[in-house]
């Protein structure tokens, strides 16, 4: 899971051509050692945990002899409880079947864990770029199941932009079930949500909580001198997700995925067992499903992502005024394509983008963000200032293929 910066990112330049993003630094992965203190911590929980149990065990039937008298659900009992199929319970047990942890390894031997859910029946999962990067290049996959089954995984495509990766089991099993998808566009401030996902490597993980905020602008980055950012219009939500918990889905009470559980907002202490790694603080950030089941089409179709563009640079300098298209564009180019979207509709260099459709432009990275929620060939409506006075004009988003 990535910490985040929900704000344009600092010390950001003119851009998103190959450089559009500037890196905020991560809170470093646990390996190693620190893995294993984690474990430790966990298992002596539940060693104490045993010893408990059994102590009262002891006691109560001590407590028998001295003719006190208690009272317990009766196994027949317990084993008629039922649960509606649109409880929470009820969702999580029709989903987490479908779920799987991802295992990554590069060939450096560095890699992490994280979560992805079954796309379709063919044996694509859909997850985070972030959670397979380590093995794009000769490294190893692996994805298992809640039920214990471990297949090995190769690596479809990859978006670092919109942080999305497709992965496709070796060998796959012809009784997958997808897991459906929803809207996230109909989602609203408020709605019930569940995450699931392996938080510091423990799988079949759910938690609970709310969409707290839509479009909320993010970017996010793991920290690497070559990472570019990512960058989303992303559903922010309360359910407590962790790293492990990345590529995972965001559900909503019904079930349907809305959204992959793919950053967090996080503090600057170390998280649990003294990794390095914060944990939750009640705010997390989904890229919406809308936007993420394109990208996996277009990765499934040619292993390659799909970028809408509008062909100009701008500043990703902090600042709540607007998107400025900068003087210069990356390594010397034009800041405005010649001929590009921006061209065509009029827009110069200094010009400052306000809105883009309904949604407030605050900075260069919330543009970029929520030019990517469209799909190149969209109009779209910008309002821009220009010598202090408002305009608006139309632009056809271009397109333009590969992270490079």
């Amino acid at each position: 899971m990535r910490p985040v910066s929900t704000g344009p990112p600092p010390g950001g330049g003119p851009g998103w051509g190959s450089g559009w993003g500037s890196a905020q630094q991560p809170e470093p992965k646990a390996r190693g050692r620190r893995g294993g203190l984690i474990a430790a911590v966990l298992v002596a929980a539940l060693v104490a945990g045993g010893l408990g149990g059994g102590l009262g065990y002891t006691l109560a039937r001590n407590d028998d002899n001295g003719g006190s008298t208690t009272a317990s659900a009766s196994d027949s009992g317990a084993a008629q409880v039922k649960r509606a199929p649109n409880s929470i319970a009820g969702v999580a047990a029709k989903a987490l079947p479908s779920t799987v942890t991802i295992e990554s390894e590069g060939s450096n031997g560095q890699g992490g864990t994280g979560t992805g859910f079954v796309f379709d029946t063919q044996g694509h999962i859909v997850t985070n770029n972030h959670v397979v990067a380590d093995a794009v290049d000769g490294g190893k996959l692996t994805a298992t199941f809640p039920s214990g089954k471990k297949y090995d995984a190769e690596v479809v495509g990859h978006a670092q932009g919109y942080d999305v990766a497709v992965i496709k089991l070796k060998n796959a099993p012809s009784d997958l079930n997808p897991l459906s998808l929803g809207d996230s566009d109909k989602v609203a401030v408020g709605d019930e949500t569940i995450a699931i996902g392996a938080p510091f490597g423990l799988s079949n993980t759910v938690t609970t909580g709310i969409i707290s905020a839509k479009n909320r602008p993010v970017a996010s980055s793991d920290g690497s001198s070559d990472s570019k950012a990512s960058y989303m219009s992303a559903l922010q939500t309360d359910a407590s997700i962790n790293p492990g918990n990345s590529g995972g889905p965001l559900l909503d009470e019904r079930g349907a995925v809305i959204g992959i559980n793919s950053a967090i907002q996080s503090s600057s202490s170390g998280g649990l067992g003294s990794t390095g790694q914060s944990g939750s603080i009640g705010l997390g950030f989904a890229i919406p499903i809308n936007q993420a089941k394109y990208v996996a089409q277009q990765l499934i179709k040619s292993g390659k992502p799909v970028y809408a563009k509008i062909g100009a640079s701008v500043s990703l300098e902090d600042g709540t005024s607007g998107a400025t298209i900068t003087d210069q564009g990356v390594g010397g180019a034009a800041s405005v394509e010649s001929g590009g979207p921006a061209d065509q509709a009029g827009l110069k260099s200094g010009d400052v983008i306000t809105k883009l459709d309904d949604h407030v432009i605050d900075s260069g990275p919330t543009l970029i963000g929520e030019i990517w929620t469209h799909k190149p060939g969209d109009k779209v409506t910008i309002t821009y200032k220009r010598g202090g006075k408002e305009h608006t004009t139309s632009v056809t988003l271009g397109s333009r293929v590969g992270d490079n």
